[in-house]
């Protein structure tokens, strides 16, 4: 798992980033324990390295056996100095390249994507990311020339969810590149998978409760959306690069084998 300037600002956000970079990897069937063991191998070197590169490790519980690296940042210019950061490091640059080989023998496809931040679609504060222990991404490709309507219909959820579960949050991010254009994502967390309990219910009451405004805007959604795709993933801790500090204070996750 490595790509060009995976590179983060200190510690994991506590706000929204701008920029996200996902490396995308395909599993081969069979190989997923294989695979997360082996991964624990990145971690190790950038700690060895002193990398400020830090990661979250996402593993699909449902869909396509996958696994997602996501690296928050600030900005293009932060992944360019890591870029440059990593190839002034020689034994870095030597062993990520020996453990993206060995790879190989997990993996069957790697994507590279790269995605800003679209708060004005979102909802809700931001989370305590170190606490999340599972993700819902739901992927929408919208169709083109239908941005605009997809952004109304966006906020107009919003709205309508935080009036009934004003708890609620989540974050959208647009793709930028590695992916068809005009796809957005949106990404959910929870700290235990039992939360999705509520998500169902919220929902059904978030529709019913609507103004007839917003409910117009909702049943626009085949002209706006070509392909929706929603999946659940879980937090490896295996495979993820957090910051020592948070290891150690919550050990019984992120340090246990």
């Amino acid at each position: 798992m490595t790509g060009p300037g995976s590179g983060v600002a200190a510690g994991l956000p506590t706000s929204q980033p701008k920029v996200l970079t996902i490396i995308r990897e395909h599993v081969k069937v069979g190989r997923s324990g294989l695979h997360s063991k082996f991964e624990a191998g990145y971690p190790a070197a950038l700690e060895k390295a002193k990398s400020p590169d830090y990661y979250l490790a996402l593993v699909s519980m449902t869909g396509p056996s996958e696994a997602w690296y996501v690296t928050p940042q600030e900005s293009f210019a932060a992944i360019g100095a890591a870029i440059k950061r990593d190839d002034k490091d020689p034994v870095l640059s030597a062993e990520m390249s020996r453990l993206d080989l060995a790879d190989a023998e997990n993996i069957h496809a790697l994507e590279v994507i790269r995605l800003r931040s679209r708060p004005d679609l979102g909802a809700g504060s931001f989370p305590d990311v170190g606490k999340a222990r599972y993700f819902a991404i739901s992927t929408y490709r919208v169709k083109l020339g239908q941005e605009g309507l997809f952004e109304q219909m966006g906020k107009a959820y919003a709205a309508a969810l935080l009036r009934v579960a004003p708890k609620s949050s989540y974050r959208v991010y647009e793709v930028l590149a590695g992916m068809p254009g005009s796809t957005y994502l949106t990404f959910r967390s929870a700290e235990s998978y039992g939360e999705l309990d509520q998500w169902g219910p919220d929902g059904e009451a978030q529709f019913k409760q609507a103004t007839p405004d917003e409910m117009a805007v909702f049943t626009r959604l085949g002209e706006a959306v070509e392909r929706l795709e929603s999946n659940h993933f879980r937090v490896d801790p295996e495979q993820s690069y957090v910051p020592k500090e948070l290891r150690q204070k919550d050990s019984e996750f992120w340090l246990s084998k």
